[in-house]
C-alpha cells in the first residue's frame, strides 16, 4: 500500500454562500397597532381586540401602506427587485406581502414562513402594562430583574427565543436562496433580531434598536453583499411611502404591556 505523498498546496476551500441581497420589511398598520394607540394614556387592562394575534388584520392605512411600497417597487430596475418573498403567516405579514407582490407584479407566490412569526405572549397576550402589573404582578417583577431580552412570559417565548428560530431561517436562506435577492416581510421584534444577528450585536445593542430606533410599518431594512457578506445599507426606509403622500406610522404591535 503506498503511502500519501504529502503537498504543500493549500486545501481547497469551498466558496462562502451568500445572499446577493436581503430586505426585510415590516408589514402595513395593522387593527392591533390601532388599538394599542386607543389604549395609551388610558387606565384599560387589556386592548380591545376580538381576533387572534395571528388574525389580526391589516387597517385600511395599512393596506394603503402595502399598496404604495409595492407600486414604487414595480417601479425599480429588474435586478433591484426581490426574487424571493418570504413572510410571517400571521395575516397582517401575508397581507401585506401579497399586496406588494400583486403591485410589483411579482410572478411567484409569496411563501409563508412561521419563524417570521411575531413573538408569542402567553398569558400576557392582550394585555397592557396596567393590566399586567395589576394581574400579573410576580411576572412583571420578574421581567423587571431578567429584562425583556431574557424575559420569557408563561406559555410564551423571549426575544432569545424568537432570535433561536431566526438562525434556522438565516441558515435555510442561505443554503435555499444563495445569490439570489430575498424580501422578508414580518414584525417588529423578528426584525430586530435578525439584525441582531446579522450584524453580531449583543443584547444591549439589541434594545437601543428598540427603544431609540422605532420600526415603522412598512418601513425597509436592506442589506447588500459586500466583500462576500451582507452589510447594512437602509434602516427603517420610508420614502415610498411619502413620495406617494400615504401616513407613515410607528406604533408598536398590539401587546404593549411586554415588548
Amino acid at each position: 500500500m503506498e503511502a500519501e505523498v504529502p503537498t504543500d498546496e493549500p486545501a481547497e476551500k469551498t466558496p462562502t454562500l451568500e445572499l446577493a441581497q436581503l430586505w426585510l420589511l415590516r408589514h402595513g398598520q395593522s387593527e392591533g397597532n390601532v388599538a394599542r394607540d386607543a389604549a395609551r394614556g388610558t387606565d384599560s387592562e387589556t386592548l380591545d381586540i376580538a381576533d387572534r394575534d395571528m388574525d389580526v388584520p391589516l387597517s385600511e392605512l395599512g393596506r394603503e401602506q402595502a399598496r404604495s411600497f409595492g407600486e414604487w417597487l414595480a417601479g425599480q430596475p429588474r435586478d433591484v427587485r426581490p426574487e424571493v418573498v418570504l413572510a410571517s403567516p400571521y395575516r397582517r405579514a401575508a397581507e401585506t406581502a401579497t399586496i406588494v407582490a400583486q403591485r410589483a407584479g411579482a410572478r411567484d407566490a409569496v411563501h409563508l414562513d412561521e419563524r417570521l412569526r411575531e413573538r408569542e405572549l402567553g398569558v400576557l397576550d392582550l394585555l397592557t402594562q396596567r393590566g399586567i402589573v395589576a394581574r400579573f404582578p410576580d411576572e412583571a417583577k420578574r421581567r423587571r430583574r431578567l429584562g425583556k431580552f431574557y424575559y420569557r412570559p408563561p406559555g410564551g417565548e423571549s426575544w432569545v427565543d424568537v432570535a433561536f428560530r431566526l438562525r434556522s431561517l438565516r441558515d435555510s436562506l442561505v443554503r435555499e436562496h444563495a445569490d439570489r435577492r430575498v424580501l422578508l416581510v414580518a414584525h417588529e421584534v423578528p426584525i430586530i433580531l435578525m439584525r441582531y444577528l446579522l450584524e453580531e450585536l449583543d443584547e444591549q445593542q439589541a434594545l437601543r434598536l428598540s427603544s431609540e430606533d422605532p420600526m415603522p410599518n412598512c418601513g425597509l431594512t436592506t442589506y447588500r453583499r459586500t466583500g462576500g457578506r451582507l452589510t447594512l445599507d437602509r434602516c427603517g426606509w420610508t420614502a415610498p411611502l411619502e413620495l406617494a403622500d400615504t401616513a407613515v406610522t410607528d406604533e408598536p404591535d398590539a401587546q404593549i404591556g411586554s415588548r
